[in-house]
């Protein structure tokens, strides 16, 4: 079953909304962003969700101190890091670490490499000049199945949308997929129609594929 990670949570409404919908998880952005969201708001948004929903913090080139003080007082579960972090600063949050990369082409997995037993998980998303994350644009998938040779959970990110995750999940068949603004009304806000559809596509997806594997 592939499970869903719902990114960019900016009030309750949404979190609650995405748990609804099926999310396995909530994602928080605390790096410049439109989605950027206060960790107080946060810590009142996963206080308003059921036990059991896995929530993550997102981070760019932050000290690991501040990211320390951030999860706790949040209550955390998960800290995706999205800028340059190294391997290193990774593993020193294990078992929490999540690694994203950026990915412009296939040289990207001999950086992928360097962090094998330092992340619980490699997050893949489209590589651009301009932003860490969240540009709303698909890289080549094929990239994503070679990354899954690492043995590492891939979570498959990048422009994912009602339109194309069915042909990601048949694709890549990751451990999991993140949407960001592929489900969104404005940056910040979840659209309800949107999120239920691509939700009930993976279901569908899901369903065909046990059927078939």
């Amino acid at each position: 079953m592939t499970r869903v990670k719902v990114c960019g949570i900016t009030c309750l409404e949404d979190g609650q909304m995405a748990v609804r919908s099926g999310a396995d998880t909530l994602g928080f952005v605390f790096a410049p962003s439109p989605r950027r969201i206060r960790p107080e708001e946060a810590r009142e948004i996963i206080n308003g969700v059921p036990p059991f929903v896995k929530t993550v913090g997102v981070f760019v080139d932050e000290r690991p101190p501040v990211v320390r003080q951030i999860i706790e007082f949040c209550g955390i579960d998960l800290v995706q890091f999205h800028g340059e972090e190294s391997p290193e600063a990774c593993g020193e949050f294990m078992p929490r670490a999540v690694k994203a990369f950026r990915v412009r082409d296939g040289s990207v997995l001999s950086l992928m490499r360097r962090y094998q037993g330092r992340i619980r998980a490699m997050l893949l998303d489209a590589f651009s000049p301009e932003r860490a994350g969240g540009t709303g644009q698909t890289f080549d998938w094929a990239i994503a199945v070679k990354a899954k040779g690492l043995h590492i959970p891939v979570i498959l990110s990048g422009g994912l949308n009602p339109s194309n995750i069915r042909d990601a999940i048949w694709k890549v068949k990751p451990f999991a997929v993140d949407v960001n603004s592929g489900i969104e009304k404005r940056p910040g806000k979840k659209d309800p129609v949107l999120m239920e559809k691509f939700m009930k596509r993976i279901r569908d997806v899901d369903k065909g594929r046990n059927l078939n594997e």
